[in-house]
């Protein structure tokens, strides 16, 4: 019985909304929501603002750290847009708005030049680091953000140096180039970690819906900042640097929220390296909490993973110390400091798994202060002493409490950023 009476026939939801009831009086069926009228109305205006600007399904339908990583990539979103402001306001005045000795021409060569260098620099960088965008997408987010940031500082001081004007925004532009190809590829791939139901779509359009509100937003206290720093460089520069501030605090904060269930590099060896020191298994927020968000530029023992087999052996003898005791369609060795792993034709993923963990140990053991002198023979040494490792603790790891419901990881695909070699070896050596 409902509170006026009525028999209840049967309830509905919309998702994780509000209640609604069926009930029957008087031979009449009727529909009401459950709750009180007041509460009811205020529900109401929170799932039409559910509706407009989160995905369909919300919070099932995405995964459980959208909400905090999509409230700080809110933020950093609006003071970017209010310090893109300053800098197009500066830009403005250097191609020579308001200069009545500024001609058009040289504004429209000093646009094109820049928007053509920004072009080259897409293309180039897409060629050298779009393979890389996938697996370490929480670093190249935060690096398009910094590089945002100087791109747009040295559009604010380009007007000061107008010898070097064209120079510097030019510069500029392709730094922004490689903003937009890193900011959106990563975004993507935040995207697929965040669609619980396929609905990639969905979430992509609602971002976009919640950074069209940010910019408006952006926009109306823009109209508000521009008649104060016109002319004023020294507040100009000073708005610009707390907008700055606020803006990489945000997006250290975002992408530190995202916690993802498939392994890269970064995940894999922390996870391995903490199973081998305590045979604990960290789960998907811890280890999210260790990896790196900064990109590392001369790490100490650089892994490629996918290499030709010449970058792992260069001679007979050491293909059979590659093969020896190695039944693992993967061969690994080390090379000019580098720790190098060549994939067979019929690898799997556990394979893959698998292979990149002897890579975290391998560079563990040269980490080690005790480690063997680094003679081509003691690093071989050093490959067979992971082997040995692997083969008493890998199946444990992968087999065990790694795929339990309770870890959380997902092994079934990984985001290694493997080469596409492949070699099919034909025999093995003992």
């Amino acid at each position: 019985m409902d509170k006026n009476g009525g028999l209840v026939l049967a309830t509905e939801r919309y998702g994780s909304g509000q209640t609604w009831k069926y009930s029957v009086s008087d031979g009449v069926m009727k529909r009401t929501r459950d709750g009180s009228e007041a509460g009811s109305r205020g529900h109401s205006v929170v799932e039409l603002f559910k509706s407009v600007f989160l995905p369909q399904g919300y919070p099932e339908s995405v995964s459980s750290d959208y909400l905090q990583y999509q409230f700080w990539d809110t933020l950093q979103a609006f003071s970017s847009s209010l310090s893109g402001t300053l800098a197009t306001q500066a830009s403005l005045r250097g191609v020579g708005v308001g200069n009545q000795e500024a001609t058009v021409a040289a504004a429209t060569v000093t646009w094109l030049l820049r928007d053509g260098t920004g072009m080259l620099g897409r293309i180039l960088f897409a060629w050298r680091k779009g393979s890389k965008l996938d697996s370490e997408a929480k670093k190249w987010r935060l690096f398009a953000d910094v590089l945002n940031d100087i791109a747009m500082f040295m559009e604010i001081l380009a007007p000061h140096f107008p010898a070097c004007f064209t120079l510097i925004v030019c510069t500029a532009g392709i730094f922004k180039s490689i903003v937009g190809v890193a900011g959106g590829a990563t975004r993507a791939a935040l995207t697929v970690h965040q669609a619980r139901r396929d609905n990639m779509a969905d979430i992509s359009a609602k971002d976009g819906s919640q950074e069209t509100l940010v910019n408006l937003a952006g926009l109306l206290v823009s109209l508000l900042l521009i008649p104060l720093v016109t002319d004023n460089p020294v507040l100009t520069l000073s708005l610009f640097f707390l907008f700055t501030v606020l803006h990489l605090f945000a997006n250290y904060k975002a992408v530190r929220s995202v916690v993802m269930e498939t392994f890269n590099e970064a995940r894999l060896s922390i996870v391995m390296l903490q199973y081998l020191k305590d045979r604990r298994i960290l789960s998907p927020s811890e280890a999210n909490q260790r990896e790196p968000v900064f990109l590392q530029f001369g790490k100490a023992t650089p892994v490629k993973l996918g290499v030709r087999l010449q970058d792992v052996a260069q001679s007979p003898e050491e293909l059979n110390l590659a093969l020896k005791e190695n039944n693992t369609p993967f061969l690994l060795g080390i090379r000019n400091g580098c720790i190098c792993v060549c994939l067979g034709t019929d690898a799997s993923v556990r394979d893959e798994i698998r292979a990149m963990c002897q890579a975290a140990c391998v560079s563990n053991m040269l980490s080690c202060p005790t480690a063997l002198k680094p003679t081509q023979q003691n690093l071989w040494e050093i490959v067979r002493e992971s082997q040995k490792q692997m083969d008493a603790h890998f199946s444990p790891f992968l087999k065990g409490e790694l795929t339990q419901v309770s870890a959380g990881w997902d092994t079934e695909r990984t985001l290694l950023d493997w080469d596409e070699w492949r070699v099919e070896w034909k025999t093995k050596h003992s």
